[in-house]
């Protein structure tokens, strides 16, 4: 990979602004916080070591069955989340209305209660009991990309367990580099770092840190995730996604393009088993690495797109979108300001 292109994947995938929302909050622990806000956030904070501690301890039928029973009320609170996430769901599926709608929506709070039971429990347990309850289809898609020597990119939707998956491939042997939005408190955000770097993940806040960790890994022929379902610093490609244009990430048909690198849709789906997880690893993009770049970046996104509304299809109570996404969704935007 050229010079020139490390400066490009600053410029486009990694962008650091003063003014975008997910640049200032990288940088966010250099800001005065209020008294309330220091113990909001310390509350915060300590309600997460305090679920994940019991969550550690509790055998996994109980702890899912304690997350279903959590999970309604969750929804209750979050009206305007539950409403968010009916928007979507109607995107994915229009004949949902009504009480059919409601069910799925509930779902889809259900879906993210165990997504983070399961993800506090994943340190303590052993390698054998991830690898049993966790299968794949399409594996041979990574290996044939490591095997090229340029790493693999694999591109996410926010569905369903993605750190088991990333947990099996630690246990596996391959490094990973997982590029996440920063959150707030700073201190949170900490505390999700360490719990996946426990699990065999490099993580990296989108942000000026990432390009380099990304370059870096893909030149040593490691794994690279990204979350793509969600264009969460702006400037990105405009494509149609379920029906309704919006922005994605420039980044996945970037990298495929300039590094020459395989960029594989993939999804991690929970099963109807206790901790049970499949994942589906799709063929790699039809990216045209000959023509304009531009031109290329623009095709090789709305085919990823096409690929995430099929890996979403799948499963869609299980997508964990609870923000905007389309240019009509109340709040989109703010995001960018």
């Amino acid at each position: 990979m050229s010079a020139q292109f490390d400066v490009c994947l600053v410029k486009v995938l990694v962008h650091h602004d003063a003014n975008c929302r997910s640049c200032r909050d990288s940088a966010s622990v250099n800001v005065m916080a209020s008294p309330f806000d220091e113990l909001t956030d310390s509350l915060t904070v300590s309600g997460y070591k305090l679920g994940s501690l019991i969550a550690r301890v509790t055998p996994g039928p109980v702890a899912q069955g304690a997350a279903a029973l959590l999970a309604p009320g969750i929804a209750l609170s979050l009206r305007s989340k539950r409403l968010m996430v009916e928007r979507h769901l109607q995107r994915v599926n229009p004949a949902l209305k009504g009480l059919s709608l409601r069910r799925a929506s509930q779902q889809a709070f259900d879906s993210y209660m165990r997504y983070y039971t399961e993800s506090f429990r994943l340190p303590n347990l052993s390698k054998k009991h991830v690898d049993r309850c966790f299968s794949a289809d399409g594996f041979h898609h990574i290996e044939e990309a490591l095997e090229k020597g340029n790493g693999a990119i694999l591109a996410l939707p926010h569905l369903g367990g993605w750190e088991w998956a990333g947990r099996w491939m630690a246990d596996r042997g391959h490094r990973m580099t997982v590029i996440v939005e920063p959150l707030n408190p700073p201190e949170l955000f900490e505390w999700f770092t360490k719990l996946r770097s426990d699990l065999g993940m490099n993580v990296v806040p989108l942000g000026p840190a990432a390009a380099p960790a990304i370059l870096g890994a893909l030149k040593r022929n490691e794994i690279v995730c990204l979350l793509s379902d969600r264009d969460i610093q702006g400037g990105g490609i405009e494509v149609d996604f379920f029906g309704e244009k919006t922005t994605l990430p420039a980044g996945p048909a970037m990298l495929g393009i300039r590094g020459n690198t395989a960029v594989l849709p993939v999804a991690t789906y929970f099963t109807s088993s206790v901790d049970g997880h499949h994942a589906v690893i799709r063929p790699p993009l039809p990216l045209d690495r000959e023509g304009k770049l531009r031109t290329a970046i623009t095709a090789g996104t709305q085919a990823l797109a096409v690929e995430l509304e099929g890996l979403i299809r799948r499963a869609p109570e299980q997508w964990h979108l609870f923000q905007p996404n389309w240019p009509s969704d109340p709040g989109y935007g703010d995001q960018f300001v």
